[in-house]
């Protein structure tokens, strides 16, 4: 039997992917289609943008299933495919490594909209939508799930209590911070301090407490939120900041942190003890690639 998740980040850092949407637009997804769909509609090309991740050094692949609870693909009217969809993910994601070793994230996103009393739309609805999408990542082999790009409390812990419920190996949970207006620290959209959303991780049974995404949160801006983590909660850590902050170009948002930007800051990110570390929206394998050579100058120089 393999080492796990958990075991491997007592021994080194691991290196995540990059963005799995932007890379899904120029593969020539359309504004607002199912990029989950892709699973089983256009394997191959969703299989060669994670084979230039592993590529490009990533240790561990997140499922291209971000979008792929019943509630959401209900949007798109795929819903008789949840299973599907999600299988085909951590399927594609183990294939990409071939007989490199590696590490398989099943990704649980946010379900896109606002539960009871804010909302329209019923707890126990959210609740089902994502034990089923748990269910089929976890059966499908998954070495972790993620809960990722969260925001409020109430929808984090239902995507952790059905992770562990469906059995899963590790699981993660990832908040996303902005920057306030004024520059001086993080918040979620709902309000939610990164020492706050630590303790509930901890709290709420989490293995691993991670962040991603969020305006103007870089590689600098993850590590700070990552030492605020560290002050109240002493699980491990994982950071996918965005490859700075989007231009809207021809009615197209685009990310113009070049990868020797985004990772200028990445040994003061390192020194925090981080765990994970990895890329969100806008970074793509040449700015993974870069990540994979600081690491291995770092572990080669200690």
């Amino acid at each position: 039997m393999g080492q796990t998740l958990l075991e491997a980040i007592q021994e080194r850092v691991l290196l995540g992917d990059g963005a799995m949407g932007t890379q899904l637009q120029y593969a020539g997804l359309e504004p607002g289609g199912c990029g989950e769909a892709w699973n089983i509609d256009y394997p191959e090309r969703l299989l060669e943008i994670q084979k230039a991740y592993v590529d490009a050094g990533s240790d561990c692949l997140i499922t291209n299933t971000f979008g792929g609870c019943r509630i959401m693909l209900e949007r798109h009217d795929r819903a008789d495919q949840v299973r599907a969809i999600n299988q085909a993910g951590v399927e594609l994601a183990r294939q990409a490594f071939g007989d490199r070793p590696g590490f398989v994230l099943g990704d649980i996103g946010p379900f896109g909209g606002l539960m009871e009393p804010y909302g329209d739309i019923p707890e126990q609805r959210v609740r089902d939508s994502f034990a089923e999408q748990a269910e089929a990542l976890v059966s499908a082999g998954v070495d972790a799930i993620i809960i990722e790009t969260q925001t409020a409390f109430e929808e984090l812990r239902i995507g952790i209590e059905a992770a562990k419920k469906a059995g899963a190996p590790c699981v993660i949970g990832s908040m996303a911070y902005d920057v306030t207006r004024d520059r001086s620290k993080l918040r979620t959209m709902m309000g939610i301090s990164p020492e706050q959303g630590a303790a509930f991780m901890r709290d709420a049974g989490a293995d691993i407490a991670a962040l991603n995404c969020g305006t103007r949160v870089d590689v600098g801006w993850a590590a700070r939120a990552v030492k605020l983590y560290q002050d109240v909660c002493d699980l491990p850590t994982m950071a996918q900041p965005n490859a700075g902050q989007p231009v809207l170009e021809k009615m197209k948002v685009v990310y113009k942190q070049t990868a020797e930007e985004m990772v200028a800051e990445l040994p003061a990110l390192l020194e925090t003890g981080v765990n994970i570390v990895g890329g969100c929206c806008g970074s793509t394998p040449a700015h993974i690639r870069l990540f994979r050579k600081i690491l291995d100058e770092r572990a080669n120089s200690g």
